[in-house]
């Protein structure tokens, strides 16, 4: 007797691979193909080995499976690009040093817009570039910069120069927005990306990044020893720096995602020492059953420790921006860039 044919008919007992395979099958040789050639030779190399040895597809298991992966894609809704995710697919197909430059002129400075990272750059270096700009142009830019920042850039320029950008300040109305647009388009291809050859990486959203993973804590013995040093730098740090509070500003399903891929337990912890309003946002996504027993588990629950409640929220908000990262949830940017975020 032959060996019998494997039948493939339920799907819990298909593995990734073997699910891709099914996929690419699916699509039929030319266009599953033209999809494989994109894949790298270690995921060529697997999903060929699950491909080989599949067996029989019921019709039923590859509709099933087909549906899921379109459901998938159509409940995604938005998509966020990051640079984790952008510098992960760069390092796919270019050298490291051509991502590392390449990575060097997208960052630029610390900040979310282009006028935050103005306000961020060295005003040294900002007074000798816009001393060579038109009065007007200059004008716009420390317009739109942050007033201290803007005041530190004005008194190093040349009197002769500061005298006609400040008239043209005094006397400037709202500038269109598609010259705002041209402007922006110059600081980026002419003035960010020299200065981030110069400069490299900005080590204050390093810093942000790093912070943004340390217990409270121990977080606020290093702002303690560190901010009568270096007052200005431990503020911007603040300011690009994402926390526990900054959860509320998620989305209903955002949140809901971060919630999902949460410890219950940890999750427990990090709202049972959380503000009223905190704890109280954060069962208002869940289903009634769910928040039930959320609920009931933060009652239960006996007396933690401080520092329990830390790390279980710090871990919760590094898992929010690891899936923001990956494009998994969108993390809106504050609306008041001054404000400070601790």
């Amino acid at each position: 007797m032959g060996t019998p044919i494997k039948i493939r008919e339920n799907y819990k007992s298909l593995n990734g691979a073997e699910k891709s395979a099914i996929i690419f099958l699916a699509l039929g040789e030319e266009r599953g193909s033209r999809l494989m050639e994109r894949l790298d030779e270690d995921e060529i190399r697997i999903v060929s080995r699950a491909m080989a040895t599949l067996g029989n597809v019921t019709s039923n298991l590859v509709e099933s499976l087909l549906r899921v992966f379109t459901e998938r894609f159509a409940n995604t809704g938005s998509v966020v690009g990051s640079y984790d995710s952008t510098e992960r697919m760069l390092n796919r197909f270019l050298p490291n040093d051509r991502v590392t430059e390449i990575m060097g002129e997208i960052r630029g400075p610390a900040g979310r817009t282009m006028w935050e990272k103005m306000s961020n750059v060295n005003e040294g270096v900002l007074a000798a570039y816009l001393s060579g700009e038109y009065p007007q142009t200059a004008a716009v830019i420390l317009s739109k910069m942050r007033a201290d920042h803007a005041a530190k850039v004005l008194v190093l320029l040349p009197p002769s120069v500061r005298a006609e950008v400040i008239e043209r300040m005094i006397q400037i109305e709202s500038v269109q927005r598609e010259v705002l647009l041209d402007i922006e388009s110059i600081l980026h291809n002419e003035f960010m990306a020299n200065y981030a050859r110069t400069h490299g990486n900005d080590s204050l959203e390093r810093m942000a990044d790093i912070f943004n993973r340390i217990d409270r804590e121990t977080l606020t013995e290093i702002f303690a020893e560190l901010e009568p040093a270096m007052p200005e730098p431990m503020v911007r740090i603040k300011q690009l720096m994402f926390t526990f509070e900054d959860l509320m500003r998620l989305d209903r399903v955002s949140l809901q995602t971060v919630i999902r891929r949460c410890d219950t337990g940890q999750l427990a912890i990090a709202l049972k020492g959380a503000q009223a309003q905190q704890r109280d946002h954060f069962l208002s996504v869940l289903s009634e059953r769910a928040r039930l027993i959320l609920q009931d588990e933060i009652e239960n629950m006996g007396p933690l420790r401080m520092r329990d409640v830390n790390d279980a929220q710090a871990e919760i908000v590094a898992l929010a921006k690891t899936l923001a990262d990956d494009g998994n949830i969108v993390i809106p940017q504050s609306d008041d860039s001054d404000a400070v975020v601790y």
